[in-house]
């Protein structure tokens, strides 16, 4: 049992009260760890309960959805790390069509702290930030507590 688990949420489901928190955006809205599903990728994102709706990048852009996965339950701590480094207890957020594992990051970047995906052979985290893909080297990512 892995003890966490992803909770599907809609425009008409009630948002989970053990969702993982993963920082703020440039207003103070709570972003919590989310993903959506973007063609075939189940791609890591940033949920702003606020807006209801996900946010993750694809392709140089950011796909928003009302439709996602949130992250809920265990116990989890962020760790520095940098070049698409993931330690192996890292949290797997989801993958590619090639079958790519995707983690999950966050990030500081212009006055928030965001999520996004770390993609180890791109040797980078990705986070959206106004409608754009920004890669970051130096980052977070999350793992479960030892």
């Amino acid at each position: 049992m892995s003890g966490y688990y992803w909770v599907q949420i809609n425009e008409h489901t009630p948002f989970p009260p053990s969702a993982v928190y993963g920082g703020h955006d440039s207003n103070g809205s709570a972003i919590y760890v989310g993903r959506i599903l973007i063609q075939e990728d189940l791609v890591p994102a940033k949920v702003i309960p606020d807006r209801k709706c996900a946010y993750a990048t694809f392709g140089g852009e950011e796909v928003s959805s009302s439709k996602y996965e949130v992250l809920c339950e265990e116990k989890f701590e962020w760790v520095h790390a940098s070049g698409g480094y993931v330690r192996s207890d890292a949290v797997i957020g989801g993958k590619t069509i090639s079958g790519e594992k995707l983690y999950i990051g966050r990030a500081l970047y212009s006055e928030s702290i965001t999520i996004g995906k770390i993609q180890p052979s791109h040797q980078t985290c990705y986070i959206s930030y106004e409608g754009k893909e920004i890669s970051i080297n130096n980052y977070e990512v999350l793992v479960r507590r030892r």
